[in-house]
């Protein structure tokens, strides 16, 4: 559902409802990840697939290839995480290695296989050598940032900073993996991260949220220290997700929390209106239902309830529930159920 661009970004297909990918049917998918042009799927043979776009490297494979038909990274083996962003995508193996593609500048790549010095590209899927003594249990791609966390608790950030999403001050930029330093004074092991465009996210195992970088409270200010995030005191979290200006977080008791600006103006954070959110706020329209997983996009938010049922809210064309023919813009005020769609969330 919602619009595909193939390989050339100036023709548009739009899919409305959701429809199944062809090529996939005979494979069992656990896990999908998406970028603005691309798209990656984790199989239960621990085996990567990507399609879409490949105008900056973000597919893995040595040939460049582009287009949109769907084919397995072969360099990539034994994944068990997935991650994709605008121009980049990211991988983690059985033994915490970290994996990284696309435009070199934002995924710590200079040199080594697959590096393409003329363009600055890195084509295959290289590990991050800087990481090699940790395990990484958790990736996440924000724009231009990259983020890491480790079985130890720890949270390593690389790429560009804009607006401070890196952690290490407004406008630094680190080429290689560097150790967020103020998150090892706040003293809390970290066991997941979260990025947006300009913004990050990172959730302690007590289930506290913490943010820093532009839009991590709807108002627009840039935060560059990590705060805690507020509104979700003695609601312990154990999922949280970031889009392109706002973010979500599940608690334990699978409720709905969300946060920061509607891009634009799109009503993505489903409390019926496009204004900001400076705290987070339930989503009272999902309290029938215990939360599950949710996915942040540029204009829309998708949310499974542990019972499979999808809802949506935002744009309506990326949701599933548009027509061919409606306009950008179109808007799914309120959370709301997509048709035939049923989806099992993993533990």
């Amino acid at each position: 559902m919602g619009y595909d661009w193939g390989s050339d970004a100036g023709a548009t297909t739009v899919f409305v409802p959701p429809t199944l990918v062809p090529s996939m049917q005979d494979t069992c998918i656990v896990s999908v990840a998406t970028g603005a042009l691309h798209c990656l799927a984790l199989s239960a043979e621990s085996e990567v697939y990507s399609w879409g776009a490949d105008a900056h490297g973000a597919l893995g494979h040595a040939d460049g290839s582009t287009g949109a038909g769907l084919r397995r990274i072969e360099t990539l083996a034994h994944v068990e995480s997935i991650a994709a962003a605008p121009f980049k995508s990211a991988a983690v193996d059985d033994h915490g290695s970290l994996f990284t593609w696309g435009l070199a500048a934002f995924v710590g790549q200079t040199t080594g296989l697959g590096y393409d010095p003329a363009t600055e590209l890195q084509l295959t899927p290289k590990r991050v050598d800087a990481l090699s003594g940790d395990r990484v249990v958790g990736v996440a791609l924000g724009y231009a940032s990259t983020l890491a966390v480790t079985d130890a608790g720890a949270v390593f950030s690389f790429g560009q900073s804009g607006h401070g999403a890196l952690g290490h001050g407004l406008s630094a930029s680190e080429v290689l993996s560097r150790r967020f330093e103020a998150l090892v004074e706040i003293g809390r092991r970290f066991i997941a991260v979260a990025a947006g465009d300009c913004h990050s996210l990172a959730l302690t195992e007590e289930g506290h949220v913490y943010g820093w970088g532009g839009c991590t409270n709807g108002h627009g200010q840039d935060q560059p220290t990590p705060q805690l995030v507020a509104g979700l005191t003695g609601k312990p979290v154990k999922l949280v997700y970031a889009g392109c200006v706002s973010s979500c977080a599940v608690t334990e008791r699978g409720e709905l929390y969300t946060w920061g600006e509607s891009y634009p103006n799109s009503f993505n954070l489903g409390h019926g209106g496009a204004a900001p959110q400076k705290i987070s706020k339930r989503v009272e329209a999902l309290s029938c239902i215990k939360v599950a997983a949710a996915a942040v996009g540029y204009s829309h938010t998708l949310v499974a309830g542990e019972d499979g049922v999808v809802w949506g809210f935002g744009e309506r064309a990326f949701i599933g529930l548009g027509e061919v023919d409606a306009p950008p813009g179109d808007i799914v005020a309120q959370p709301t159920p997509i048709p035939n769609l049923r989806v099992r969330t993993l533990p």
